[in-house]
């Protein structure tokens, strides 16, 4: 068995009998603790006499063994039974019901196929796509009631319609091309994470600025930061269910040292696709560069296999061709009608994933770019810092002593402690040397 992280299934004689089935971070440290022969008066779980059969996938990161592992409980389990193991929950979202006479917005977790299109997220938690809603609904006049109205002049209105937060069409205050124009503003609004909003306002604003008014573009210049603090509560990510497009790159299974593939996943229209792998072979990563500089010996990766003999060269991919190739073998593996079900959890994957704080989310995230095509070059820097691994700062090059540099060893004769320091010369010779040394004047300056 690898000592690598994985899924395993651990079988029994009977074909009918369910399997246990987990993920680990080490499949032989796990199963030398379940098949081992058992300790004496030892309560843990050992089930070497009741195995017949082992079945395991090597994974690369956590957000592979998690989809790895869901999609064997669904193969094993059924997809309830794989919801119910693994704990998935719908996501939240939001619904702007532009099909209604009157369309309103609400929070959600239940997805329908008529709705897709004017269905916004995923976002963390309820608390937080209702801290959106509230905020955007703030900014305009559409209705905020669950009844389904029946418009008539003697419709005694709500609280929010006397507040002048709602334009309210239940009491036909406004026309129903009035209320319709207020939704498609609130649509554009969602659509554009609130830069429809915010390129009018700071048009207006450097206008009034510019013919020195300065009261108006005071006022505007407030209205433009509550606009954007509003749309800074809902994640990039945040879009139509149909919309959401993600690229995720993350380290590959069985990765060793002289290994440079990186696994690729796709996130299209609310289902995950994946992984296939990307050589990062002949990709020069900034971070890389600028941290252990240019010289070749710290970019090995940087040099590509040239043949010595005389023959006709073969034709070398380049890195953005290779990754324009796995990204179409993903596109294609892309299913055009899924099951709200499976979409459900594989959102919810995806979420518990996304939403954690950044520090504990192994992996990078790329967005489609806004014509849609996908940020190759990035993609290719950021599979290159998976393959590589954290960056390990070149150690000083060893520069020539000059023949007055004396040195003074510490601790001399303790093990482990001792250890040889330069001195630094001081006075004339530091001078001709120019080295400017501060001495502490005070013992405070000293401490």
């Amino acid at each position: 068995m690898p000592a690598l992280p994985g899924v395993f299934a651990l079988r029994g004689e009977d074909p009918r009998a369910e399997p246990y089935l987990t993920r680990t971070a080490d499949i032989r440290r796990r199963m030398t603790r379940l098949l081992n022969p058992p300790e004496e008066q030892s309560k843990r779980l050992n089930l070497r006499d009741r195995v017949r059969t082992i079945e395991y996938t090597v994974t690369g990161s956590e957000f592979e063994s998690l989809l790895v592992l869901y999609d064997a409980a669904s193969s094993c389990f059924g997809a309830v039974e794989a919801r119910r193991r693994l704990r998935l929950h719908t996501p939240f979202f939001l619904r702007l019901t532009m099909g209604s006479a009157h369309p309103r917005v609400y929070s959600t977790n239940r997805l329908s196929k008529r709705g897709l299109d004017q269905t916004y997220g995923p976002f963390p938690s309820r608390a937080a796509a209702e801290r959106y809603c509230d905020a955007v609904l703030d900014l305009f006049k559409l209705r905020r009631c669950y009844e389904d109205l029946e418009v008539s002049p003697t419709h005694p209105g709500c609280a929010y319609g006397e507040m002048k937060k709602c334009i309210a069409p239940c009491n036909m205050t406004c026309t129903a091309d009035e209320y319709a124009a207020e939704a498609r503003a609130v649509e554009a609004f969602f659509q554009t994470h609130g830069e429809s909003m915010l390129a009018g306002i700071g048009l207006e604003r450097d206008r009034a600025s510019v013919e020195m008014e300065f009261e108006k573009a005071a006022a505007l210049h407030e209205q433009h930061q509550k606009v954007k603090a509003a749309a800074g509560l809902a994640d990039d990510l945040v879009s139509p269910v149909p919309k959401l497009a993600a690229v995720i790159v993350q380290q590959a299974a069985g990765r060793d040292t002289e290994s440079l593939d990186a696994a690729v996943f796709m996130l299209r229209g609310g289902c995950l696709v994946g992984p296939d792998r990307l050589s990062t072979l002949g990709v020069r990563a900034v971070k890389e560069q600028t941290s252990v500089g240019s010289s070749l010996f710290a970019q090995p990766l940087m040099l590509q296999a040239v043949p010595l003999d005389d023959g006709p060269v073969a034709a070398v991919e380049s890195p953005e061709v290779r990754a324009d190739h796995v990204l179409a073998t993903l596109e294609s593996r892309v299913r055009e009608s899924v099951d709200l079900a499976t979409m459900s959890d594989h959102l919810s994957l995806f979420r518990r994933w996304y939403y954690r704080p950044e520090k504990q989310r192994a992996g990078e995230l790329f967005f489609p770019n806004p014509d849609g095509s996908w940020p190759v070059r990035r993609i290719l820097r950021g599979a290159a810092r998976m393959a590589i691994g954290e960056v390990k700062f070149m150690a000083e090059t060893q520069r020539a002593a000059a023949p007055e540099a004396k040195v003074k060893i510490l601790h001399e004769g303790r093990e482990g402690v001792e250890r040889v320091v330069p001195v630094v010369p001081r006075g004339k010779k530091a001078k001709a040397a120019g080295l400017e040394v501060s001495v502490p004047t005070s013992n405070d300056e000293a401490v």
